[in-house]
């Protein structure tokens, strides 16, 4: 009895959303019929019939494909109407990233976020934890005569950040921080006086926020990152350097988290290590 209980709530369940798409969609019984290249008596009967019976597959399909809905929504399997195709659209975007401080894009998914645990793979030193000189430094050549009116513009945002209820944790190569330390590569021409501030500016922030901003570094010879934020359970980013990547989707969410996590495990110096360690580096500086 309840098999067939079962078989009439489905197929009821079937004739109501098949109607719905229809008049979501302006779609006449002929005109669907017409679109699926059955009788209009086909469409008739499987909005009209009070049996337990489905119309077969090739029906059920047809209809989704010409209503823009998934055939799983239709049958009650799903409470997702839209197809397979615009799900996985939605689960990825690819946006454009300016070249610019903490840009609208990135404040919004920090602003989404907020209260979540928040994991980053900077692509550099992160913007929110330097200093107006390395600020300066870094974007002069890129914004020309508006970069102070851009840090300016960036300093309420970055301190929303930093007060928000979101915990950071960052992990970095090591390689990075010591680049930066002895001015080398991407840093050769930044003045030792930056860098020793820069730095003092570190060990004071990963002394004082700990543990709700944590930082650590990882040996890039044994691990690689590309640059990721995984804001939350929420969305995943994967930063290509012209385009962010953003996934939506439970399983690429979990996947990078599960990379984050594993750099962090591996990490050369943890959280705890940072001040000493930004210390040291300081006074390696000459």
């Amino acid at each position: 009895m309840s098999t067939i209980l079962d078989k009439r709530i489905r197929a009821q369940q079937f004739r109501t959303r098949l109607g719905q798409a229809m008049q979501d969609q302006s779609l006449s019984q002929s005109a669907l019929a017409r679109l699926i290249g059955a009788d209009r008596s086909t469409i008739s009967q499987a909005l009209t019939s009070d049996n337990a019976r489905l119309p077969g597959a090739q029906v059920v399909g047809a209809c989704a494909q010409a209503l823009g809905v998934s055939a799983d929504w239709l049958l009650g399997l799903s409470d997702r109407p839209e197809s397979a195709a615009a799900l996985s659209a939605a689960a990825l975007t690819l946006t454009e990233a300016p070249r610019a401080l903490i840009d609208e894009r990135i404040f919004s998914w920090h602003q989404e976020a907020a209260g979540y645990k928040i994991r980053h793979v900077p692509a550099g030193l992160p913007d929110m934890l330097k200093t107006q000189a390395m600020l300066e430094w870094e974007y002069q050549p890129h914004l020309g005569r508006t970069t102070t009116q851009a840090i300016n513009a960036s300093r309420d945002r970055l301190s929303w950040m930093q007060s928000a209820q979101s915990d950071y944790e960052i992990a970095m190569p090591i390689f990075e921080v010591e680049s930066f330390a002895n001015g080398s590569g991407y840093y050769h021409s930044l003045p030792v006086d930056v860098r020793h501030e820069q730095l003092n500016h570190l060990q004071d922030l990963t002394a004082k926020l700990y543990p709700r901003l944590r930082l650590c570094l990882y040996d890039a010879r044994a691990l690689y990152s590309a640059p990721i934020t995984v804001f939350g359970p929420l969305l995943a980013v994967i930063y290509t350097g012209g385009h962010y990547m953003a996934f939506r989707d439970r399983e690429r969410i979990e996947t990078l988290s599960l990379h984050f996590d594993e750099l962090v495990r591996q990490a050369s110096y943890t959280a705890r290590d940072m001040p000493d360690h930004f210390g040291r580096l300081r006074r390696t500086i000459t």
